[in-house]
């Protein structure tokens, strides 16, 4: 007898970013069932759909009206979103988005309230959450084993060469919304945030290396007072050749959690040590998508069992808020020259 599959989803969008989504979703093949995909190249679409076996949708309003379709995963660029989340949310369909929700603030806020309003959900793509090193670190800081958070250093040393933005609209206002912190930094501040709480002051400086050739940003380094009274630092780049593993480090009166990468390592005061994980790539060097699709997989199975159960995903489009509100803070910092305050979501 054939299990009735948990979600029925669509995908749209087909470029660079929805390969470990496809990669995903053909291992949960029989638990997620993939109603279709979408691109607006359809030769696109088409050579998806055959090498994956996927159907092919050949509209929007197709998906919409598609009554074995529960919810849709949305890869497109983020200039796009907006308008496709509207369709599917009129269509009741639910959301699971790429990071980030749109190209700033305001209009990111505007789809979680839209929504919201149409009472369908949002999940938010923040993969790295799903790392066994980010949930074993995670356990360790709700069980307070660290003990109270003092310092907090994310480092992202990445690297993208210029043929990365020379694709049409990579790395500009108009389409992404920004450079490193929206497109790539956003991953590790997402899960910073996760652990360490909301951001409270931000003083930061972003700037254009000499390495590319773009409108936004390809370096930022901020100072961070969190609301919990810890402090830390913040470096992103993607001009740093070849590139290495990002790093996430957490210092608390009782110990030292370090995150690089997919490995965990943590120091106790008492002199205890514990490492978990294994080197892993992520994206950050000459390749950007590096990396495995183990946390897409559980990332989209969370989303497909939250609809089914009527219940959050683990990460709502509500909670990504509070990395906007972070990435925000840090381009008005710059932009203003001084300290300002995070904006509350």
């Amino acid at each position: 007898m054939t299990q009735k599959p948990i979600a029925r989803l669509a995908v749209i969008g087909l470029g660079m970013a929805t390969k470990p989504h496809l990669d995903a979703l053909a291992e949960l093949r029989g638990r997620v069932h993939v109603s279709g995909v979408f691109n607006r190249t359809k030769a696109k679409g088409d050579a998806v759909g055959e090498k994956f076996g996927f159907p092919v949708f050949a509209s929007l309003k197709e998906i919409a009206d598609d009554p074995e379709t529960d919810g849709v995963i949305i890869a497109t660029p983020p200039n796009q979103r907006a308008e496709i989340a509207a369709v599917m949310a009129g269509a009741g369909k639910h959301i699971l988005m790429e990071k980030p929700v749109e190209r700033n603030l305001e209009a990111a806020q505007a789809i979680v309230a839209m929504c919201e309003t149409r009472g369908v959900t949002l999940g938010i793509v923040f993969q790295h959450r799903f790392r066994k090193s980010a949930l074993r670190l995670r356990a360790l800081i709700e069980e307070k084993a660290l003990g109270d958070l003092a310092l907090v250093r994310a480092e992202i040393p990445w690297w993208r060469d210029q043929g990365y933005y020379d694709v049409p609209g990579r790395g500009t206002l108009a389409r992404d919304g920004g450079g490193v912190l929206i497109s790539q930094a956003i991953h590790v501040l997402d899960l910073m945030l996760s652990l360490t709480g909301s951001a409270k002051t931000v003083q930061a400086l972003t700037a254009t290396t000499r390495m590319h050739h773009m409108e936004a940003e390809d370096f930022a380094a901020a100072g961070i007072i969190f609301a919990n009274g810890a402090v830390g630092s913040v470096v992103a780049t993607t001009a740093t050749y070849p590139g290495d593993t990002e790093s996430l480090v957490l210092d608390g009166t009782k110990g030292t959690a370090i995150l690089k990468g997919g490995s965990l390592k943590v120091t106790w005061r008492d002199g205890r040590t514990e490492e978990l994980g294994e080197a892993s790539g992520t994206g950050g060097g000459a390749d950007p998508m590096a990396f495995p699709c183990d946390w897409h997989r559980d990332l989209i199975l969370d989303f497909a069992q939250s609809i089914s159960a009527g219940q959050p995903p683990r990460i709502p489009g509500r909670e990504a808020l509070r990395v906007h509100a972070l990435i925000d803070a840090m381009t008005r910092s710059s932009a203003e020259g001084h300290r300002v305050e995070v904006r509350t979501v």
